[in-house]
């Protein structure tokens, strides 16, 4: 299991859950091409600590996700594999305003 960042996260990028995090496996506050965060399912140890104190309620464990989020899952995965492209469904999930 790993925990999944979902749309709310687009054009937030709040932070505290990437301090929280005892193994920084929590991707994209660094790249300004990046409009969410990702957590790496590889690294991921499953403590939750992001999950409470997300300030837009965007985290979940992978077997919770919202069905009307569902599509964030394998976002998550899809990023570790090729950014670029992540970024182009990100963009066409939720256009920029």
């Amino acid at each position: 299991m790993t925990y999944i960042i979902t749309e709310p996260c687009i054009d937030v990028k709040d932070l505290t859950c990437v301090d929280v995090c005892p193994v920084d496996c929590i991707y994209g506050a660094d790249d300004p091409n990046d409009r969410m965060l990702y957590i790496h399912p590889d690294e991921c140890i499953d403590c939750a600590a992001c999950e409470p104190v997300c300030p837009v309620n965007a985290i979940f464990a992978e077997e919770e996700v919202p069905e009307h989020w569902a599509e964030w899952t394998p976002v998550n995965y899809d990023y570790f594999k090729d950014p670029v492209g992540t970024r182009s469904k990100v963009d066409e999930l939720k256009p920029k305003e």
